[in-house]
């Protein structure tokens, strides 16, 4: 047994590495999977200095699937600046292999011009200057219920959740949280923010071709810098990633989907909470499982702790008809499984803190753009939302992964609106799984 180890960028220390693309690393993993050889010797044919003629020399990439060997080519890292809260949510949607980041709404700029131009966003015209009116209203919302909530906050320290003996700098961190985590609900969606996304180039083509095939204008105007990019350290396999007929069909499928919903559910009134959990324990016949969900969970030390054969095989799909876009934003980059919803606005969600006639006018004459743009068909009518509206939102995973997810999300330094909605799942859970009550940990979301 010889192993050898392959780096895009060697460490110091193995200077005896090669250094190789992308591309070079898959087409060379690619022939050792199809090769009795050995690595070293495949290696001798690779000159780093003319990776595309070692490609050419190792395998002929006609007869491999393109797909099989973009996998191959390590994580290609990208960071995209300045996109809409919207577009970061669906790079996050679609990249469902991805690791990835984006920019927290504690630290990006809270204003009307850090908003896309009405023209990238595909806002028509003769609508612009009341969509462009309708951002800074809802900034100015913002920001007069962030300093009353602020002032709140001083005036009766005992409103934030502190821990014992927090120092001022900390106290200090959590008072303006408890403000801007109240009033974050009038941040509009089209606000700008950055990701930074980390996957193979076979995930990046899949991407590229899915952003492609909407029809959003940011979209598409992404796609083309994304394929720009990439083609700089992949460029065989981003040939991949032009846009794709089945992709524009489902996408317009499922436009046609959300504007009828949307239209027939458009409200600014809250929605209360329900919520729909279904669990599958059925196995085949001839494999059945014989472990125990209490083996299955009582060995871990904390949620990182690895699950047993009875959990990780066990179907969950947990779903609420009321979670709103700013939860939304966090909870659809839980990457497992298959996350849905039609994007639209069936209520608003504002905490208690929040008067209930706060901001009332704003958000009549929002449902009212929204609903022009949907009448129209418009995509764009994304961008008219702010984070408190209230969407439909499923997801379809593993027992093992849906305990993690809910022991995360009511755990230490959880916001208090995730920890509501995991509880109400957590306990759809435990009535169709009651023996995993004693070791799934269900937090309070207390602070950290």
């Amino acid at each position: 047994m010889r192993i050898t180890g392959l780096a895009l960028v060697p460490p110091p220390t193995a200077a005896d590495l090669p250094k190789v693309t992308p591309e070079l690393l898959a087409s060379v993993l690619a022939r050792y999977s199809r090769s009795n050889e050995g690595l070293a010797a495949i290696l001798e044919k690779v000159d780093p200095a003319q990776p595309e003629a070692s490609i050419d020399r190792i395998l002929r990439f006609v007869d491999y699937g393109h797909a099989s060997i973009g996998g191959l080519t390590g994580g290609l890292a990208i960071a995209i600046d300045n996109v809409s809260m919207w577009l970061a949510y669906k790079l996050f949607e679609i990249a469902q292999m991805a690791d990835g980041q984006e920019s927290s709404t504690r630290y990006i700029t809270m204003d009307a011009g850090n908003i896309p131009s009405a023209e990238e966003l595909g806002i028509p015209f003769d609508l612009a200057s009341r969509w462009t009116a309708l951002m800074g209203r809802a900034f100015a919302c913002y920001h007069a219920e962030y300093a009353r909530l602020d002032s709140l906050s001083l005036a009766e320290p005992e409103r934030v959740r502190l821990p014992a003996g927090a120092k001022p700098a900390v106290v200090s961190r959590m008072r303006k949280n408890y403000a801007l985590d109240r009033a974050r609900y009038f941040i509009p969606f089209a606000t700008r923010t950055n990701v930074g996304i980390v996957q193979s180039s076979r995930m990046w083509a899949q991407t590229v071709k899915h952003l492609d095939s909407l029809p959003h204008p940011e979209a598409r105007a992404a796609a083309k810098l994304l394929r720009e990019e990439l083609i700089k350290q992949s460029p065989r396999l981003m040939r991949h990633s032009l846009t794709e007929a089945s992709y524009v069909e489902q996408a317009r499928q499922e436009l046609e989907t959300s504007l009828r919903l949307g239209l027939k559910q458009l409200s600014v009134n809250r929605l209360e909470d329900q919520t729909w959990v279904k669990v599958d324990r059925e196995t085949p016949p001839w494999l059945t499982e014989d472990q125990s969900v209490s083996e299955a969970l009582r060995h871990r030390s904390n949620r990182y702790g690895y699950q047993g054969a009875a959990t990780r095989r066990m179907r969950v799909t947990f779903a609420w008809n009321n979670l709103a876009i700013a939860e939304l934003r966090d909870l659809n980059r839980h990457r497992t499984g298959h996350r849905y919803t039609p994007m639209i606005q069936a209520g608003f969600y504002l905490p208690p803190e929040i008067a209930p006639a706060t901001g009332q006018r704003l958000l009549e004459d929002q449902a009212a753009l929204t609903r022009e743009l949907m009448e129209r068909g418009l995509p764009s009518y994304v961008y008219s939302l702010l984070l408190g509206a209230q969407t439909p939102f499923e997801h379809s995973t593993q027992a093992d992964k849906f305990i993690y997810e809910a022991e995360l999300r009511t755990g230490m330094g959880a916001h208090f609106r995730y920890a509501e909605h995991l509880s109400s799942a957590l306990k759809g859970f435990f009535e169709q799984v009651p023996e995993a009550r004693q070791w799934v940990v269900e937090g309070t979301a207390e602070p950290e």
